[in-house]
């Protein structure tokens, strides 16, 4: 895309990914989170997985600090992994990121659903009752193609505005479950000491000791107790987990419509945000949370009457005699639904454009449509990814919240591939560095450039080889080790083993094709193609870096309050 079309600043790009990951992976997930790990064990896997999803994302920025490219999410991997892995990256993150979207559009339409009724308080909107859930996913769908036909920079802004407000209501959501847990209760409240630490402790325990086996219905067929039950509910709820942190890497994937690009600084402020923003306020708020609600509580236990009675927040709120708070923090959960889905769509459909870029959606006369665009937008990549949401209307039959969660796990397996290849890639590129200043052809100037020690090196994060391993032998444990609940089943459920791993040989099957179609049946001309090309790397602008609180003058001067000012903004925006 040229770069006349790169109307996204700093700021959108930013925001477009906050927008993208608060969604329903928080505001419901957390609840399954508590009554699965226990307070503890809820808090340690938001933390462990935010390391681990931290790390990955640092990856990726640094590399894209360094070689400002469209599609760098795709174009890394091809580059030092194998182009048939970067096809099957690309290929994994739009199927990925289109699934998405029909995760959000049923949330949605079983938020609307909403009814809350545990004997004392009854809440519910009438309309989600009368109005058939395809009316709503099709009013959904509606806004999302509108707006993202709206102009690059117009949608910016709409983003931009959407990021501020989740960013704001998470922040009030802590402060205000804090209050909760600290403050005298209301007249009305359900208890009538403030809860403080109690859910934490006997009867109570820091980490869920038995882990119950149940079938696709939701019947316990067995307890495991002690060291091994409380392993296995950690352990499913990092993989759990991992869903609210999915789309922190839509910091890189806006590359090709964003003006801060050739900014070589933007990738390592954008990047450093994002994992601060991200993991701070998801740990504070289930922490928070898990004080207020019993991880026992039967509603997060699968005896909700609706998808919103299933959030610890609105469980804190009705119990605290704040009820009328439980219809505005639903109305927000919709509202986080349905811009995660317009989010979703946006980068989806330029995955999908990139990939037509490339040559690799098939036919010619398929490709040279999805290539096309009118005033910056890809439209019939847009549609083409839209039509992809219309799954959710299989959400009329059956049990819509059992496709969610299948849904959801199915993007989680999608991303932990993508976050594996993302790292392995890194260690290649790594690798490709340290060889590239060694080379004799290469003169000192470029040898500078390819230096991480140097003052103008874009980002270095320190030991970030170290976190690239990390992250790539976690992602790797949690693909190999994804789903052992089915395994523990009886008699061992094999259609949600198969709806949790499709991902898995729909990458597999993505190379072999590359493979047989570029060199037919001859396997031994399968080996890896990758170009390790390091062209187009740039450095920072000045030896003064972006986001470095340095003070030009000693004392309390205006220069100094002006510098301290900026490094604020730089923060905050």
């Amino acid at each position: 895309m040229d770069y006349e079309k790169r109307v996204l600043n700093e700021r959108e790009v930013n925001m477009i990914t906050v927008s993208i990951t608060i969604g329903n992976g928080l505001f419901l997930g957390s609840g399954t989170s508590l009554a699965v790990a226990g307070p503890g064990g809820a808090v340690l896997c938001y933390v462990f997985i935010g390391t681990v999803i931290s790390s990955v994302i640092s990856c990726l920025c640094e590399m894209t600090a360094l070689m400002p490219i469209n599609a760098p999410t795709m174009e890394f991997p091809r580059r030092f992994l194998d182009r048939g892995v970067g096809l099957a990256v690309g290929w994994i993150y739009c199927i990925g990121n289109v699934v998405s979207v029909t995760a959000q559009l049923i949330a949605v339409s079983e938020l609307i659903k909403f009814r809350y009724d545990d004997g004392k308080t009854y809440l519910d909107w009438k309309i989600g009752e009368y109005v058939d859930s395809a009316v709503w996913i099709s009013i959904c769908l509606v806004i999302v193609i509108s707006v993202n036909m709206l102009p690059v920079k117009v949608y910016g802004q709409l983003e931009y505005i959407f990021g501020c407000f989740k960013l704001t209501f998470v922040t009030l959501l802590i402060t205000l479950m804090f209050i909760l847990n600290i403050m005298k209760p209301r007249a009305d409240a359900y208890y009538r000491e403030a809860p403080g630490p109690k859910y934490w402790v006997q009867p109570y325990s820091f980490v869920n000791p038995v882990y119950s086996v149940t079938d696709e219905n939701g019947n316990v067929q067995r307890h495991i107790s002690g060291t091994i039950g409380s392993f296995l509910n950690i352990w499913t709820t990092c993989v759990h987990v991992i869903f609210s942190f999915t789309g922190m890497e839509a910091i890189a994937a806006t590359a090709a419509e964003s003006r801060a690009l050739p900014d070589a600084e933007s990738m390592k402020m954008g990047s450093r945000k994002i994992s601060i923003r991200i993991v701070t306020l998801y740990s504070l708020a289930v922490l928070i949370g898990a004080c207020v609600v019993p991880r026992d509580h039967p509603f997060i236990n699968g005896s909700g009457p609706s998808a919103g009675s299933q959030s610890i927040f609105i469980i804190a709120v009705v119990e605290a005699g704040i009820p009328n708070l439980a219809h505005f923090f639903n109305a927000f959960f919709v509202f986080c639904a349905l811009t995660s889905a317009i989010s979703c769509t946006y980068v989806a459909s330029r995955v999908l454009h990139t990939l037509a870029l490339h040559g690799q959606t098939g036919p010619e006369w398929i490709t040279k449509r999805l290539q096309a665009c009118r005033g910056g937008v890809p439209v019939r990549a847009v549609v083409v990814t839209s039509i992809g949401g219309a799954i959710s209307y299989t959400a009329r039959s059956g049990a819509p919240l059992l496709r969610v969660y299948e849904l959801e796990t199915n993007c989680t397996i999608s991303s932990i591939m993508i976050y594996t290849t993302i790292c392995a890639a890194y260690l290649c590129f790594f690798k490709t560095l340290e060889e590239s200043k060694q080379c004799r052809n290469v003169s000192e100037a470029q040898a500078a450039i390819y230096d991480r020690n140097h003052p103008r090196y874009p980002y270095k994060s320190h030991g970030q080889w170290l976190k690239a391993m990390y992250g790539l032998i976690i992602c790797t444990i949690i693909l190999l080790f994804n789903g052992i609940g089915t395994f523990l089943e009886n008699p061992f459920d094999i259609r949600r083993f198969v709806a949790y791993n499709t991902p898995i040989p729909v990458f597999i099957i993505l190379i072999l094709s590359y493979k047989i179609r570029r060199h037919g049946f001859q396997i031994w001309h399968w080996g890896p193609e990758r170009c390790n090309d390091l062209r187009n790397a740039m450095q920072a602008a000045s030896d003064v870096r972006k986001g470095r609180l340095e003070f030009p003058n000693r004392g309390f001067t205006k220069e100094n309050i002006r510098t301290f000012l900026n490094w604020v903004w730089v923060w905050m925006k």
